[in-house]
């Protein structure tokens, strides 16, 4: 049989890696007892300070109706904080609050040292090259990309 495909399948291969790098992080969130979705928000909010909700949705690639629980418990064991927007009250942000705040002390060099063991196998510059690889295909798709023609249903 002939192969039907010549493209690599880059989903699942995004898949494997993904899952591949985070098992050398999910020991230091589960020593932390946070989940990878919490982890996700908090090390948005340490590298925004303050985001809305709608906004660590699209950033931590979270759905909105999962959003609001998380971010309920997460305030609940005193690692987030509200704020109402001064110029329109019904809007809220979240921030980190200063239980949250140390625990990202705790965690970040402990993060940043399985990051230096992920370079010492595959190497710096490698991981680099795919983190401006990745960057870069995110950015293309900011713009139009054609899709195909889909036949009609039988």
């Amino acid at each position: 049989m002939p192969k039907r495909f010549t493209h690599r399948n880059l989903p699942q291969q995004l898949l494997n890696a993904r899952d591949a790098l985070m098992a050398h992080f999910r020991p230091i969130l589960q020593h932390f007892n946070l989940t990878e979705q919490q982890w996700r928000i908090l090390r948005a909010l340490d590298e925004q300070v303050q985001l809305e909700p709608r906004e660590l949705c699209t950033l931590c690639q979270i759905h909105s109706s999962s959003m609001a629980g998380i971010l309920a418990r997460m305030e609940e064991t005193g690692l987030l904080q509200r704020s109402a927007v001064e110029a329109d009250q019904r809007r809220v942000l979240i921030g980190l609050s200063a239980a949250g705040d140390a625990l990202i002390d705790q965690m970040a060099p402990l993060i940043e040292a399985q990051y230096h063991y992920l370079e010492q196998v595959c190497g710096s510059a490698a991981l680099e090259a795919l983190s401006a690889a990745l960057g870069s295909f995110l950015r293309a798709q900011a713009g139009p990309v054609q899709r195909v023609l889909l036949p009609p249903r039988e």
